[in-house]
């Protein structure tokens, strides 16, 4: 008979061996009964327990997650109605048409802010659409019609001991590189990971293997506690879709006549213009007069040459740029801005 047929290939050993004794070959056997054993997953090998495999399928690719997240995620820079730089901290884009998450802490007795993004760029931010200070969250308005942003994964069971990975703002340099955490709390509005995080990830998402948002980081410690991806989704949907984004202190409208843009405006973000790199650095230099024209939301509407710098690049520089200025927020005006190039 052959018994290999018909059992497992350990057992068929184990059979050889015992049948192969003589001196229990001479005795009568007894029916052979087994009962057969799992075959091990195809994916094990003798050498690899099955655990260590299940663990290494949880790990992630955090550069892939870089890649995918780290666009959607920005600086959100508030100041106070006099132009002074309240703080800045971490959001990100939660839809396509730029509205974003950030904590409530980060835009209270805030009345402007803007948006950066690792690559440079920069946008205003017209306003808030909801704010709770219990949550401490704040879904906000960026300036622009289309954004790359995070998919709110509501549906997902994230159980205690689940891996996941948090991805900080570009801006924040080493701190806002992507790291692994894992949950250790978990509770219908407020999650924990592990390890500690630094203050510079607060406004931060954690995401899943994917880079889809398991929720955002809303204050550091021993462990990081964190405002699940439900209640933000839940927060966002009290917004109704005609709602205006409005910062506190300029959502009444005024009495009072448009102002005219005569008035000098109270500047909140002037960088520099740089250097060009199409002009040698050899001794070139110039100098030029710029004027621009600012509306009631404290953005730039037009940069006109006065005085020419004498060099196209030079000139194209500095409107490049301070088409980015900013001013407080309230009312229209124009100013005249003397710009010098100077090779050093």
């Amino acid at each position: 008979m052959n018994i290999c047929g018909y059992q497992q290939h350990i057992i068929c050993l184990a059979v050889l061996v015992i049948i192969t004794d003589s001196s229990i070959a001479q005795q009568p056997s007894p029916p052979i009964r087994s009962t057969p054993v799992p075959s091990p997953p195809l994916s094990a090998s003798p050498n690899q327990p099955s655990q260590a495999k299940a663990e290494q399928s949880l790990s992630f690719d955090l550069s892939k997650l870089e890649k995918s997240v780290r666009p959607s995620v920005i600086w959100v820079t508030v100041f106070d109605p006099s132009g002074k730089l309240l703080r800045t901290q971490t959001g990100f884009f939660i839809s396509s048409d730029a509205k974003l998450v950030t904590t409530a802490r980060a835009v209270e007795n805030g009345i402007n802010a803007v948006a950066k993004t690792a690559d440079g760029k920069i946008y205003n931010i017209s306003g808030i659409f909801a704010a709770s200070t219990a949550l401490d969250l704040a879904i906000l308005q960026a300036d622009v019609k289309r954004v790359p942003s995070l998919t709110l994964n509501t549906n997902a069971n994230v159980p205690v001991g689940a891996r996941v990975a948090v991805v900080g703002s570009g801006l924040a340099g080493g701190e806002g590189a992507p790291r692994e955490g894992i949950i250790a709390t978990e509770e219908s509005d407020r999650l924990e990971i592990t390890p500690a995080v630094s203050a510079d990830l607060i406004g931060s998402p954690i995401v899943d293997a994917s880079g889809e948002a398991l929720g955002m980081i809303v204050s550091t410690g021993e462990k990081a506690e964190v405002r699940p991806s439900s209640t933000i989704k839940e927060l966002l949907s009290q917004v109704p879709s005609n709602a205006v984004p409005k910062w506190p202190g300029t959502a009444e409208p005024r009495a009072t006549p448009k102002p005219t843009p005569t008035s000098k405006p109270r500047l909140v973000y002037a960088p520099t213009p740089s250097f060009p790199p199409e002009v040698s650095r050899s001794g070139v230099s110039g100098s030029g007069r710029f004027r621009l024209t600012f509306d009631a939301g404290g953005n730039v509407t037009n940069v006109q040459t006065v005085q020419s710098t004498g060099n196209k690049f030079f000139d194209q520089a500095a409107i490049n740029t301070m088409r980015q200025w900013k001013s407080a927020p309230g009312r229209e005006g124009a100013m005249t801005v003397p710009v010098t190039f100077q090779a050093r």
